[in-house]
């Protein structure tokens, strides 16, 4: 559970734009991580740092399901997040390393909001572009909350391949 001394009512509400910008700072740092790997960088730091400064696990449990998961499909600790986005974690051995796929982009098309002082939720669509390959569309949910310094941090995530009667 998410702390509420992580949070100050006397901060100023959650804004769409401050959405926006946060979505874009994960998706830039997707990027990062997979052009850090090609270019044989250190991209368990960039994938580190994007953990640290984007999610919210040194306020508590952050609820996270992502897509490509299913043995241990929720992962709730900054472990379980890095394992995913870079693999290599005995722990979580179906992992390969969602963002060393070297990405060009990613785009959110955000369908919906729901904003209340400093927690948020945006629902919608993004893309991820590889360098080689065709655009992926995958369906998510993003919680936000603000921390004690303001900063915009992901407490929820959800992602899920669209549904295909295929």
């Amino acid at each position: 559970m998410i702390s509420s001394s992580g949070c100050s009512k006397s901060q100023s509400p959650i804004t769409k734009q401050e959405i926006i910008q946060a979505q874009k700072a994960w998706g830039d740092g997707l990027v990062s991580i997979g052009k850090a790997y090609s270019d044989k960088k250190d991209y368990k730091n960039v994938a580190t740092k994007l953990v640290n400064d984007l999610y919210a696990y040194q306020l508590g449990e952050v609820l996270f399901k992502p897509s490509l998961a299913y043995a241990k499909p929720f992962r709730l600790t900054e472990k379980g997040a890095l394992s995913y986005f870079i693999g290599d974690d005995k722990n979580f051995p179906e992992d390969k390393g969602f963002a060393l796929v070297p990405l060009i982009k990613v785009r959110f098309a955000n369908v919906g909001f729901f904003i209340q002082d400093n927690y948020a939720v945006a629902m919608g669509n993004y893309f991820f572009t590889p360098k080689k390959g065709k655009t992926i569309k995958v369906e998510y949910t993003f919680g936000y909350i603000k921390d004690k310094n303001g900063k915009l941090r992901i407490h929820l995530q959800h992602s899920s391949l669209p549904y295909s009667e295929k």
